[in-house]
């Protein structure tokens, strides 16, 4: 079977953690995905947070399988020859550079169109235009930024980055459903466009429901949230679900940092949780047999759930619950997650050979296609295709050994 993407050919100029995510993610869809690096040195993430001494990161290796990498001296003029060859003869180019940088390399929108008219032009910036356009994003930057840590933490505590990269990578995946869209256009349209995400606005589209809240304020307390008092502004609710059904990480035995287990009171579930925790006759209690009558001890009711967690381990509570269809997730550490027998037989977490640093364990592709099963390859290392790239544009390997000596790739 072919792959989803085969036949798109994406020149990747991005770096770091954003355009690398969406990049990879088109590469695992079977995108031809070149990663043009500088001569020397590459992504700068390359070197970044080594745990082996003169061997391409995890940083870089987990962010970047499945490509082929090209250098490239983009001061150069025969850098800049070269790459307006490569960008003729791609679908998509993909940047995270700050504002303006690939203008100044003589390379705007429409030097690029007037190149290759079919091309889709798609970039990732901290912000959209207006006031904050030319600051400089990262990822706690854009969670700060765009909703997520003023509502992240404990009433009474700070706000709180959370461990997903939803800045980053969050903003990646927004970028490939804005690539994939302007591909699909490009099939009845013939053109090309441009692709904008800004990554404070897809770490606010994660947080909408937050906005939502926001407005409900105005018609008084969120009666749905834990906290006691509230302001005009949505408060932290530490643990709180602020959904329609209430949950909360409750302990669970031995007692360890991760030993907790997530547990969602649904109306059907009471009975059953009053059951296992061998107070059955809450169930038909009327100051707890209802959603309503619960609703103001919500935190006496997850302690008596958590007076019976405490006593078992989170994989025992996780077993009973499941069998009476309460909804419950243990928290899993890192540690348990790249140890997870199932999560490696699905191919969540897969392990990878590599030429330098032998194997390493990386995430999987979460997009399961019936009809285009992904493979996941390592990273390149700096370079590694330059003959075979250029090879494809007809440099013959004089000319690619001129192009070495005279610094240009």
């Amino acid at each position: 079977m072919g792959k989803a993407l085969e036949g798109i050919r994406v020149l990747d100029m991005t770096h770091v953690q954003s355009g690398p995510s969406a990049t990879q993610m088109l590469a695992w869809l079977g995108a031809d995905v070149i990663k043009l690096e500088a001569p020397g040195r590459g992504d700068i993430t390359r070197g970044q947070l080594r745990d082996l001494p003169g061997v391409d990161s995890l940083y870089f290796t987990m962010l970047n399988g499945n490509k082929r990498s090209i250098t490239l001296n983009m001061k150069s003029e025969q850098g800049k020859k070269l790459f307006g060859e490569l960008v003729s003869q791609v679908d998509v180019l993909v940047e995270n550079f700050g504002p303006g940088v690939v203008d100044r390399f003589g390379f705007s929108w429409e030097r690029l169109a007037e190149l290759n008219p079919r091309l889709v032009y798609a970039s990732i910036k901290g912000f959209g235009p207006g006031r904050y356009a030319d600051f400089k994003a990262y990822e706690v930057i854009a969670q700060a930024m765009g909703g997520a840590m003023s509502t992240t933490g404990f009433e009474e505590g700070p706000p709180t980055a959370t461990g997903a990269q939803i800045g980053d990578s969050g903003t990646g995946m927004h970028l490939v459903a804005g690539i994939l869209a302007a591909l699909y256009q490009r099939t009845h349209s013939g053109r090309g466009q441009r692709v904008q995400v800004a990554m404070q606005d897809a770490v606010l589209n994660l947080c909408r429901v937050k906005l939502r809240d926001q407005q409900r304020l105005a018609h008084g307390g969120l009666t749905e949230y834990p906290n006691e008092n509230f302001g005009d502004e949505v408060p932290r609710s530490g643990n709180a679900s602020g959904g329609g059904q209430p949950g909360w990480a409750v302990r669970c035995a031995p007692g360890g940092p991760n030993d907790y287990i997530y547990v969602i009171i649904q109306p059907v579930g009471w009975k059953p949780i009053t059951e296992l925790i061998g107070r059955p006759e809450l169930a038909e209690d009327p100051e707890w047999a209802t959603p309503e009558a619960r609703l103001s001890k919500l935190d006496k009711a997850f302690a008596l759930i958590e007076d019976w967690t405490s006593r078992h381990t989170k994989w025992e509570v996780m077993e009973r619950l499941n069998a009476r269809n309460v909804p419950c997730g243990p928290i899993l550490s890192t540690r348990e997650l790249a140890e997870d027998e199932t999560l490696a037989e699905l191919g969540t977490v897969v392990e990878v050979p590599h030429p330098e640093r032998g194997s390493y364990k990386t995430v999987g592709c979460p997009l399961k296609l019936s009809d285009s099963p992904v493979e996941i390859g390592r990273s390149p290392l700096l370079g590694e295709h330059n003959g075979e790239i250029l090879g494809e544009l007809g440099y013959r390997a004089d000319q690619l050994d001129e192009l070495r000596a005279a610094g240009v790739i």
